[in-house]
């Protein structure tokens, strides 16, 4: 015997000896368990299952045995070779002598153990140092590799046997969603989203914060019927001549026969797509009072996302948001529309910010990216323009630093980390390119007509007289219902407290100073914030800080006074943006703190009380929210109004009442020399002083000069005026014809 055996191949599972197959063929060979050491090692009973040799941990060969019977019956049966007195094949005796844990001898106490079904097949897998000359041939048939069963699932049948009858009743496959199924599932979702409830909460909190503006909606204005009258007038011209005859915008028929008469103020042309509905004045005057309220709704819903987008949390959001939105010295602004009609600023920025992937407390994450937001926030901005450029105009300065902003910082952070995702994208640098450019040729289309409007005086005066002093910040209007009686005495010291009565908030003060110190920024974040607020008041303050030589008047002294941009403490509204960011930050914080806290409670959420002291503060800010403004009743307008036609002239005429006229003028939109506003002062003064002896050859003259062919004169408007006896000179040597109607009195001059 050599020291070393060739490798033999397993042996099949144990069969019975079957008696020979007539024809010659030999019976199946019945397979003997490996030698050992010990001797022949005494096969089981046929009916017990053999158990694979366990391989030895010793490297000497074992000497073979012939196997002993177990029974007498076998005894007598014929030998049959086994697997491993077979002949090794060439191949197999040139192997080299290394041997595997398959090649070592079993054991003595192996070789004894019965081997299972299942451990007989795995012996019988060939090992995986074999070659493929190793294995044994295809005329081997015992020999043959067995495969392991694969056992059945406790699901399915076994073979041959009927299908289960249950299965008729067993779920089928859902059939996939299809397109207008799909919409109406994320529809649906929508309106359970975090903004939707946002969007909720903003116009109920509108509604009742500017009570009782909804309460006779087609018969009163809010703060007075001047200013109001005359800006919803601009809403309905807007919408009448876009429909009728567009190519005439900026020629109203107020101011005639003036050029450019819609360039008065701010034109609010955002808002032509509601002036398109209804006509009249109850129509203008409800859509005027529905724009107030939805324009306080939309400041406060694009404070929430653009707090929110910055990083801080529902609470705090919630928070700036009715800080910016009914911060107190905007009560004095309730009478121009186009300054409570802020929104689209915090909600555009909250969009660009939010297509960058940008956010104050995470940074820039260019995986977060969009072209659609950023796209969509690029309009708004040309939205927010269109409604005047007393607002726009700072906005506007805004977005080209922020312009400014990534032509440096983006290449400069693409130098310093080049192996990260690209920070913009080819989609994202699209956007920024034509936005802008869109925003740019609409402001300068929408500039056009301002810049043709006469000046009505030197800028650096103007801007002196509107200048609030730094005291002035601590004041607040007459519309306050918490501050407007206490701080009457020191509001009448102000040159003119309608725009000088500036105070955000002593909640948010508080707030915001207790951001400095205790907040979810980081420090450097509330030193730039603090920077920025600074700039902001300084600039303010217009002319009372070093008389605005290096601060207002450079930027916005140089511009027409028909932009609306010579009152600078309209700028209050980017000083309580700050504020409010700051004030998020410590009510953020605060409420994370609560939150931490409440983790080692059972359950692990802040308790009632706990929960409610966060809502104190949002709470003591809607409180000084509160408003008292009037809300008169406009005067009816007048049947002659609906029926005469122009050119005409309505007497009596005033810089106030004027704006009344506009307003009746809905109707028909008749050309008429009646017009009020912040411009054109100087020429409205002059056919005043014209008309004032009306009816007499004068004003007769003057009147036809202008194409003028008719004058109504309103009798129940004009008593303790100039012309309360119009009415009733005779006017046969005049060469004009006087037509008497049920509320006035008619001439025509032609």
């Amino acid at each position: 015997m050599t020291a070393e055996q060739p490798k033999q191949p397993a042996a099949p599972p144990f069969e019975p000896l079957r008696p020979a197959v007539p024809g010659g063929a030999a019976p199946t060979p019945h397979p003997s368990p490996p030698p050992t050491m010990a001797g022949p090692a005494t096969p089981p009973p046929p009916s017990a299952p053999l158990k694979p040799p366990t391989p030895a941990t010793t490297s000497k060969p074992a000497i073979p045995a012939p196997p002993a019977p177990s029974t007498p019956a076998a005894a007598h049966k014929p030998a049959t070779p086994t697997a491993a007195d077979r002949p090794a094949t060439p191949a197999a005796a040139g192997k080299a002598a290394t041997h595997t844990a398959a090649d070592k001898p079993a054991t003595l106490a192996s070789a004894q153990k019965p081997a299972g079904p299942a451990a007989r097949q795995k012996s019988a897998t060939p090992a995986p140092a074999q070659t493929k000359a190793d294995l044994p041939k295809a005329d081997d048939g015992p020999l043959k590799t067995v495969k392991k069963p694969v056992e059945p699932l406790p699901s399915e049948r076994p073979p041959g046997t009927p299908p289960d009858p249950w299965k008729a009743f067993a779920a089928t496959s859902e059939r996939p969603p299809g397109r207008i199924r799909r919409g109406l599932r994320r529809f649906f979702r929508s309106l359970v989203h975090e903004y939707a409830f946002v969007i909720y909460a903003g116009v109920l909190l509108a509604v009742a914060l500017t009570w009782p503006t909804l309460r006779y909606p087609m018969y009163t204005l809010p703060q007075d019927v001047w200013d109001p009258s005359r800006q919803a007038w601009q809403v309905a011209w807007a919408g009448h001549i876009l429909l009728t005859d567009p190519a005439r915008l900026w020629q109203s028929n107020a101011f005639f026969p003036l050029t450019d008469s819609f360039a008065y103020g701010s034109s609010l042309l955002g808002y032509a797509p509601f002036g398109m509905i209804g006509e009249g004045p109850s129509a203008a005057i409800l859509r005027y009072n529905v724009l107030f309220v939805l324009a306080h709704a939309l400041l406060a819903i694009g404070g929430y996302a653009l707090v929110r987008q910055l990083g801080a949390g529902r609470t705090g959001s919630a928070l700036a948001a009715v800080a910016i939105a009914y911060a107190p010295w905007r009560l004095a602004q309730e009478g121009h529309l186009d300054i409570i009609s802020a929104g689209g600023i915090p909600l555009a920025l909250a969009m660009l910010a939010r297509g960058h992937g940008w956010s104050l407390r995470r940074g820039l994450r260019p995986e977060r990216r969009s072209a659609k937001w950023a796209a969509a926030g690029w309009l708004v901005a040309v939205w927010q323009v269109s409604l005047g450029f007393s607002l726009g105009g700072p906005f506007l300065i805004v977005l080209g630093l922020i312009l400014v902003v990534l032509l440096v910082g983006v290449p400069i952070r693409r130098l310093r980390r080049p192996a990260e995702r690209p920070v913009l994208g080819w989609r994202l640098m699209l956007t920024d390119t034509f936005g802008p450019l869109l925003l740019a040729g609409v402001s300068g289309l929408i500039a056009i007509p301002y810049f043709r409007v006469p000046d009505s005086g030197p800028a650096a005066t103007e801007i002196a007289f509107f200048s609030p002093p730094l005291r002035s910040l601590l004041i607040g209007p007459a519309e306050s219902r918490i501050w407007g009686a206490p701080h009457e005495v020191p509001r009448s010291s102000l040159g003119w407290p309608a725009e000088m009565g500036l105070l955000p908030g002593f909640v948010l003060y508080a707030l915001a100073l207790a951001g400095l110190a205790f907040s979810i920024w980081t420090l450097r974040q509330r030193l730039l914030l603090l920077l920025a607020l600074a700039v902001t008041i300084v600039m303010t303050l217009g002319t009372n800080f070093y008389e605005g030589r290096w601060t207002y008047l450079p930027v916005f002294g140089h511009l027409p006074a028909s932009l609306g941009l010579r009152i600078p403490g309209r700028l209050m509204l980017w000083a309580t943006l700050l504020l409010a960011i700051l004030a998020a930050g410590a009510v953020a914080e605060f409420v994370r703190r609560a939150e931490h806290l409440s983790e080692q409670r059972i359950p692990p959420w802040p308790g009632p009380w706990l929960r409610l002291a966060t809502f104190v503060p949002l709470m003591l800010v809607l409180v000084e929210g509160w408003n008292a403004t009037a809300h008169p009743v406009v005067p009816a307008q007048p049947a002659a109004m609906r029926t005469v036609s122009g050119p005409m002239l309505v007497l009596p005429t005033a810089a106030l009442t004027d704006q009344t006229v506009m307003l009746w003028s809905t109707t028909r939109f008749q050309p008429m020399l009646n017009g009020s506003g912040g411009f054109g002062a100087a020429r409205q003064a002059e056919l005043r002083r014209n008309v004032e002896t009306f009816p007499d050859a004068t004003s007769i003259e003057y009147l036809r000069s202008l194409n003028v062919d008719r004058v109504l004169l309103l009798r129940s408007q004009s008593a303790g005026t100039p012309w309360e006896r119009a009415g009733d000179i005779p006017v046969d040597a005049l060469n004009i014809r006087r037509e008497d109607l049920d509320d006035a009195v008619l001439f025509h001059l032609r």
